[in-house]
């Protein structure tokens, strides 16, 4: 991450870190670039991305790329956002995952609109290009849903796990 906010920062380009607090000290090792934002959770680090964003990138990655694509994936389709969701699919990193997501709609747990939330290319250029150009098939953004009754939900969710 640090190489592309470098890139992008030397670029001309505002970049903007979000981290959880906790995560402060195992994370940032050495010169941040740009701005940095301290938030108080993973789910915060979500929605204060999702705020800021035009749109979303997933590179190649782990675990925690996976559970915050699906997650960003989620909230469009259940209209939180429309912006465009793009998968980086170097040498067919992401290809496994398409094939999927693409039976996932052959099987009727996925809608063809839904599907059509996610991009991808196999290099940075032909992706932005996508993204520019994305237009949404799904229904748009939900009217009485917003970042901040996301976080009342979780909040909520934790309230009841702790009793």
């Amino acid at each position: 991450m640090g190489l592309i906010s470098q890139v992008v920062y030397d670029g001309g380009r505002h970049v903007l870190g979000v981290i959880p607090k906790t995560l402060n000290a195992r994370e940032i090792t050495g010169e941040s670039v740009g701005e940095v934002k301290a938030v108080s959770g993973m789910h915060q680090r979500k929605a204060e991305m999702a705020r800021q964003a035009d749109a979303f990138i997933a590179l190649p990655g782990g675990y925690g790329t996976l559970e915050e694509l699906l997650e960003i994936i989620t909230w469009a389709q259940l209209g939180i956002h429309d912006k465009p969701v793009g998968l980086l699919n170097v040498d067919g990193y992401y290809n496994s995952l398409l094939a999927f997501m693409d039976k996932a709609v052959d099987e009727g747990f996925v809608t063809p609109a839904a599907r059509h939330i996610i991009v991808s290319a196999q290099t940075a250029q032909d992706l932005m290009c996508k993204l520019e150009e994305y237009v949404p098939e799904h229904c748009g953004v939900a009217p009485k849903l917003s970042w901040e009754m996301e976080q009342h939900l979780v909040n909520t969710a934790k309230s009841d796990i702790s009793r």
